[in-house]
């Protein structure tokens, strides 16, 4: 059997707000936001009576959606935000941007520092990492092939 499809990227942080504002910068549009709780949440996580309070962000191409979720209960037990890209377990999402440049003056404003440097692969990509709100780690590609 192979996947169909990735329909979501789910990452927790602290402020929903701050990720939701990030993000629709960076071209995501919020679809909804709500909190989830009840037994049938927990027996699909195994974490037993949650509540979290979720945000869906969609791509403008419709094909993916990025989950921000903020636990309410159980309290959060780990904070991975400033591990390096090699940290085993550790998320990371990658988006496809028009123009890099712009796109990172824009996520400046909010926060948003580079990792390394924005560098060329060959005649494809423009590529850099940048920490977002909460240091989250996510890597932005632009197409120049």
């Amino acid at each position: 059997m192979t996947v169909k499809r990735m329909d979501n990227v789910g990452i927790v942080v602290e402020s929903l707000d701050t990720a939701i504002s990030f993000f629709a910068e960076l071209g995501l549009e919020l679809e909804g936001r709500t909190t989830i709780e009840g037994v049938w949440a927990g027996r699909v996580t195994g974490l037993r009576d949650q509540r979290v309070e979720i945000a869906m962000m969609r791509t403008p191409d419709g094909h993916s959606r990025l989950e921000l979720s903020r636990f309410l209960t159980p309290p959060v037990v780990a904070d991975h935000r400033n591990a390096p890209v090699n940290a085993l377990g550790y998320l990371r999402v990658m988006f496809t941007v028009e123009d890099i440049d712009d796109t990172l003056a824009r996520l400046r404003k909010r926060g948003a520092q580079l990792v390394g440097e924005v560098v060329q692969y060959e005649d494809a990509y423009r590529l850099c990492y940048i920490r977002g709100p909460e240091g989250l780690l996510i890597g932005l590609a632009q197409e120049i092939g």
